[in-house]
């Protein structure tokens, strides 16, 4: 399956993916371990995602079908952003094919 990852610079990592798990909960199955700093995302067209925690950064990557990534990067990518609007977090996608993928940023007005 394409693949797809964004490394988001952030001093909260593990605040950031514990909400996104949380919220994505309601529509997919999600885990979050914050002992490990790790998590999955198992989406409803049968898509993954992977969360992890790191020093400085959330990583993020995504699993699906070639028409579903671009969805996919705009639904995770769109709530971190919004759930980091004060810390004004940009999530820039990259595929495995070495292509750009979407970006989520907050709107400037």
């Amino acid at each position: 399956m394409p693949r797809s990852e964004a490394r988001v610079a952030t001093d909260r990592p593990h605040r950031y993916a514990k909400q996104l798990a949380s919220h994505l909960g309601r529509r997919s199955e999600t885990s979050w371990d914050e002992d490990s700093g790790a998590g999955s995302i198992a989406f409803q067209n049968g898509g993954r995602g992977t969360l992890t925690a790191t020093e400085g950064a959330l990583l993020l990557a995504l699993e699906t079908e070639a028409e579903h990534l671009d969805l996919l990067e705009g639904v995770v990518g769109s709530h971190l952003v919004r759930f980091g609007t004060k810390d004004e977090l940009v999530v820039e996608w990259t595929r495995d094919t070495g292509e750009p993928g979407t970006t989520q940023r907050k709107d400037t007005d």
